[in-house]
């Protein structure tokens, strides 16, 4: 039988582990876990996504004794423990405070993970290595316990300009570092509109100017906040009630240095999936692994292997991405190929058209109760489907939501599938479309398909795409608004709704 969220928090309160209580939260962490249609889920922020092999080893333990004997890595290069059905002790969670897993601030610990690139400090491409300015907020969000009253998707992003991008992820604040007469500086970007990526304000700030700007712009959305509120408000909400303009006076005035301001760059374009595969680091001799997870999940005990792995070749470190994959990293060259046979032994594929390298789902119905359909379990029968009879050239999101709310995903994917129950029989809407669409999903092309209908809708969209694609570059989305929605929708007009 599961807990309800506010008896555990009760007995963790109790057992005298430091949580907020008052301040209730819907967004699970740590200390503030959350009941789901399976059990008890709890999240472990992991700022940048870097672990390390005691970690993981940690980490894999709960999960076998607690939960389901697997993780979750999310969107957010968290993860998560799903299935618990006891309260977690206090000694175990102080256990987890002391390797460095959630803040040692369990006030703050529900607040969204920090995100960069995982390749931060190791790209070949990068202007500057993020990590220190990660490290640097996350403290400062610990040592300031008032922050505990942000939103619980209070969300800050930091890029550094190499290869691997995460500046199209959905983030409140993004710092992208850009080259600007042979400085290094971070533009600022802020969300203003729902489900779309945030908009470059046009203010450039350097390194050891971007702590002082994010606790100034967190100050400033306090200030605008009914603190007592369970639910707060997003960012975006308030910048847009003050207008962005007068937001971003508040934020000056409570530096010490005045803004610059410099022409805003292009639009920022998806980055893609550069990180699967293996890749030279920026160190000498030293190589990455990016390693596909399907669905984003790892068994407890390819979570530990996986942290052995890291330990005996590498630095002892594996990082999570916000696409739901990992990267082992900092492998001697001599080393890659015995790395490589070990997670081809645990399961694992690191080639970057595997289907399942872009391939995601929400908890579905057996995780949550607002789902239509078994969303992972469709997800992993589409993937065993196709992998032998589609070979794509570069990677395709498919994207598998079991409701409107999009939880797994918060970006236009390249084929959509919205979980429907249709006289209860588990259907999908699919929609395709350019990720830039200011439609949530897309555009619609089918309703009410059946999961035995599916497979083959999808394997006909795939191979079409393979055929009449310009080139190996041309995105999926970008074919589709070549090539036209009306066409696709003639795969199959007799027996599908439209």
């Amino acid at each position: 039988m599961s807990i309800r969220h506010d008896d555990l928090l009760s007995a963790l309160h109790r057992e005298g582990v430091e949580t907020l209580v008052s301040g209730f939260t819907a967004c699970p962490g740590l200390f503030y876990a959350t009941s789901a249609q399976d059990g008890i889920l709890s999240r472990l922020r992991i700022p940048g996504g870097i672990l390390n092999s005691k970690q993981c080893q940690a980490i894999a333990q709960i999960a076998d004794m607690q939960g389901g004997g697997y993780v979750d890595v999310t969107n957010r290069a968290n993860l998560q423990i799903r299935e618990i059905s006891q309260g977690i002790s206090s000694e175990v969670l102080q256990h987890l405070q002391n390797l460095g897993i959630g803040s040692h601030n369990s006030a703050i610990d529900h607040i969204r993970n920090i995100m960069t690139s995982p390749t931060a400090g190791i790209d070949p491409e990068e202007l500057i290595d993020t990590r220190p300015l990660i490290q640097s907020w996350d403290a400062y969000l610990a040592a300031h316990s008032e922050l505990s009253a942000l939103s619980a998707k209070f969300s800050v992003c930091f890029d550094g300009g190499g290869k691997v991008s995460v500046s199209d992820r959905l983030n409140d604040i993004l710092l992208r570092a850009e080259l600007i007469d042979t400085q290094v500086y971070f533009c600022l970007y802020l969300s203003f509109i729902k489900s779309q990526p945030p908009i470059n304000t046009g203010i450039i700030l350097l390194p050891e100017q971007c702590l002082s700007v994010l606790a100034a712009l967190a100050d400033v959305y306090l200030k605008h906040t009914d603190i007592q509120l369970r639910r707060k408000p997003r960012l975006q909400a308030v910048i847009n009630s003050l207008g962005w303009e007068n937001y971003l006076q508040q934020v000056e005035q409570r530096l010490s240095f005045t803004l610059q301001r410099s022409q805003p760059s292009p639009t920022i374009k998806e980055a893609g999936f550069w990180h699967i595969g293996i890749h030279p680091q920026r160190q000498e001799n030293l190589f990455y692994i990016g390693v596909v997870l399907p669905l984003g999940r790892l068994t407890s005990q390819q979570l530990r292997r996986l942290g052995n792995l890291a330990a005996k070749y590498g630095s002892g470190t594996i990082r999570l991405t916000p696409w739901q994959n990992l990267l082992i990293t900092d492998i001697p060259q001599q080393c890659v190929i015995d790395v490589q046979n070990h997670l081809t032994n645990l399961g694992l594929d690191f080639t970057v058209t595997n289907i399942q390298s872009t391939l995601v789902a929400c908890s579905g119905k057996r995780g949550c109760a607002a789902s239509a359909t078994d969303t992972k379990s469709h997800a992993l029968a589409l993937a065993d489907y196709l992998k032998n009879r589609v070979q794509l050239n570069r990677p395709i999101n498919i994207h598998f939501s079991g409701c409107a709310k999009s939880c797994a995903q918060h970006h236009t994917g390249d084929i959509t599938l919205l979980g429907v129950s249709d006289r209860n029989i588990e259907s999908y809407h699919i929609y395709v479309g350019d990720r830039d669409s200011l439609e949530q999903f897309g555009q619609k092309i089918y309703q009410d398909v059946s999961f035995t209908e599916l497979p083959v809708i999808i394997e006909q969209m795939l191979k079409i795409y393979k055929i009449h694609s310009l080139n190996s570059e041309e995105s999926f989305g970008e074919f589709v608004n070549r090539y036209g929605t009306n066409r696709l929708k003639e795969l199959r007009p007799c027996t599908i709704k439209t």
